[in-house]
């Protein structure tokens, strides 16, 4: 118990004091983590809705993998990434091994399929009806898209939390592609590691409870909107 006390303490002096390291860390976390959902959204909300407005032959072959990119350990997505931005990859061109666009687009890997396969779940439990009337209302694709969306707006922030909570959690990704560079590439996750990895277990401590804050105000955000959407 002493052992978390003094993480919680030493987390309170490491942010108080403007630590440069962790601000850095903290930093890089929530922008590689923000864009990657954000992108991640835009793919997924469309995708998922066309999984789950339509029924088509191969329905359930796709189904199937989508629900097994939800399993899909983030080593493997690390490990798919640098093979193919590496120096001989197929985008090894770019040079964006081992910097936050690397990290992005792993994250974005991981983080798509959830939400496609949520907003799938949300929008086939949306009562039937609701396509009969604005069909019979003349209403086009896109307003039917937009509409069904907004009627499956808790299900999709339940759909994007859960996506966020994987990519901010991640580590795997960003140890990988991202190298954990200090001031550059270097995560809250990976932070731990390497804390942890040098017996520094305070300071460990210390960064998962920053983690855990950001987690919960994005949790407490989301409740908010939750509250006055209703």
């Amino acid at each position: 118990m002493s052992l978390f006390i003094d993480g919680f303490n030493e987390a309170l002096q490491l942010l108080v004091s403007g630590n440069d390291s962790v601000y850095s860390a903290i930093a890089v976390t929530v922008t590689v983590s923000s864009w990657s959902l954000f992108i991640s959204l835009l793919i997924g909300l469309p995708l998922g809705f066309l999984l789950g407005y339509y029924n088509f032959p191969s329905k359930p072959v796709i189904r199937t993998v989508v629900d097994t990119l939800l399993a899909l350990p983030t080593v493997v997505i690390g490990l798919i990434a640098y093979t193919i931005l590496s120096r001989s990859g197929f985008f090894g061109s770019f040079d964006l091994l081992f910097s936050q666009k690397a990290i992005i687009i792993g994250q974005i890997v991981l983080g798509t399929p959830i939400v496609i396969a949520l907003t799938a779940t949300q929008v086939e439990s949306i009562d039937k009806r609701l396509y009969v009337s604005l069909k019979g209302l003349g209403a086009n694709k896109k307003q039917i898209l937009i509409t069904t969306l907004v009627e499956a707006r808790f299900g999709l922030m339940t759909a994007a939390m859960t996506a966020y909570g994987r990519i901010v959690t991640e580590i795997g990704i960003s140890m990988m592609v991202g190298g954990n560079i200090k001031y550059h590439t270097r995560t809250i996750t990976t932070a731990i590691a390497l804390e942890t990895g040098k017996g520094e277990f305070v300071t460990g401590i210390a960064l998962g409870l920053v983690l855990f804050t950001i987690a919960l105000s994005v949790n407490i955000v989301l409740s908010i909107l939750k509250r006055k959407w209703t």
